[in-house]
Order: C-alpha cells, then structure tokens, then sequence
C-alpha cells in the first residue's frame, strides 16, 4: 500500500507564483536611493533569504552603509516594503504559475492538508490577490519565525501546528536555502528549478507545469518505504 504524506508545505516566490520580478524591482529602486546599483545575477543572491539579510547584502556593496544604526536599516527595509506592496497590487489569478492549482487541487481532493511557507510577510496578501486562499489550511510568514531559511523553522512551524511528524510532510521549493531548509527539517523536498542549484533535492522538475502529484507521491514512498 502507497503512503501518503500528511501535508504539502509550499514556498510562494518561484513556486505558486513568479513575485520574484515585484523584489527585484523593489529592491532595485531601494539601492539606487542609495546610491548603489543591482542587477538580476546579483539579485539571485536574495533568493529564498528575509528582507533584512536581503538589505544587508546590498549594504555591503557601499561598505560606508554597513554603519547605518538597527533603526535606519529597519526603515529602508520598510521602505523597500511599501515599493514592494505597491507593485504586487497589479497580481492576480492570471499569475499562478503553470499547474500549480491543479497540483492544490489535487491535494486537497485526496484529504492532504496544505500549509504556505514563505520569507514574506505579505504573502497572505499575495495569495489572496491569486484566489488561492481556500486551498491552504495554514500560513507560515516571516512573523511566524525567528530564523529564515536555511534554517527549517519555516518548515517545522508548519509540522507542529498541525502535529505532523516531519517525515510525513513534503515541502515545497525554489531556491538552494529552502531545499536545505527542508532536508535540514528531516521532510521530503520537492525542488523546481535547474539541478546545479538545487541537486540536493529528493526530486526535482524544472519548471512548475512538470509537478505531478503521482510522481511526487511516488517518489516520497519510495522513499520513506525503501524495498
């Protein structure tokens, strides 16, 4: 008999949608205020990490900056937060990513519980612009959490408010830090993207319109139940 995981627990940028555009912009428009330019290869450095190790990579481009007190780099984070929420009021259901409602779809028809696990504290906002709310039985945020990825407290958080053991949950991925994350939190990582970046992985797709949920469940038992 195939085992079934107990919950799905999915990042939000680069997974059910592309919001990862909306933080670069942000965070672009941030730093020429400072004085100090990025550009999208840099920006892949931000991926999957929180706002203020974000800021702090960007700071240490004008070395001059990493002086700035916990209060003035608190509202440049903020700042860069009020551009973000800007931008990501143009989102809406047109902008899941391919196959992912199908994939929640399919999930919560076969009784899985889902949950959100992202780095953004405005990711309730972005799912509900998306129309996606009533597929999630729980959100994980960043004020949910003391640590970030890679650290698999966002993954854990999840776990435990439904009391889950670890290795009956799968989560959900993008970036090397979330995989990591996942596979530091003892759970089954799913990882979308290219295997130079995210080879650690359980299983991997290299875009989200591959996700398939026999493949997945296949995969997950055949690990969890080795022959």
């Amino acid at each position: 008999m195939t085992k079934y995981p107990k919950l799905f627990i999915f990042d939000l940028d680069g997974v059910i949608t592309d919001t990862a555009e909306y933080h670069y912009l942000a965070w672009k428009q941030l730093a020429q205020s400072l004085g100090v330019t990025i550009d999208r290869q840099f920006n892949e450095k931000l991926k999957g990490i929180s706002r203020m190790d974000s800021l702090e990579k960007i700071l240490a481009l004008k070395p001059e900056l990493l002086t700035l007190s916990m209060e003035e780099k608190q509202q440049l984070a903020t700042q860069k937060n009020e551009y973000y929420k800007t931008l990501i009021n143009q989102i809406t259901p047109k902008d899941i990513l391919p196959g992912i409602e199908k994939l929640l779809k399919e999930i919560q028809e076969n009784k899985i519980k889902i949950a959100l696990g992202s780095a953004s504290k405005n990711a309730p906002v972005v799912i509900n612009r998306l129309g996606l709310t009533n597929y999630f039985d729980y959100m994980v945020d960043a004020a949910k959490v003391k640590r970030g990825k890679p650290d698999p407290e966002t993954f854990t958080v999840a776990a435990d408010y439904f009391g889950f053991a670890y290795a009956d949950c799968i989560g959900v991925e993008d970036s090397a830090a979330g995989i990591e994350a996942i596979n530091r939190a003892g759970m089954f990582s799913v990882g979308i993207g290219d295997s130079e970046h995210l080879h650690e992985a359980d299983y991997l797709v290299s875009d989200t319109s591959q996700l398939n949920m026999d493949k997945i469940i296949e995969k997950f038992a055949s690990k969890v139940s080795p022959k």
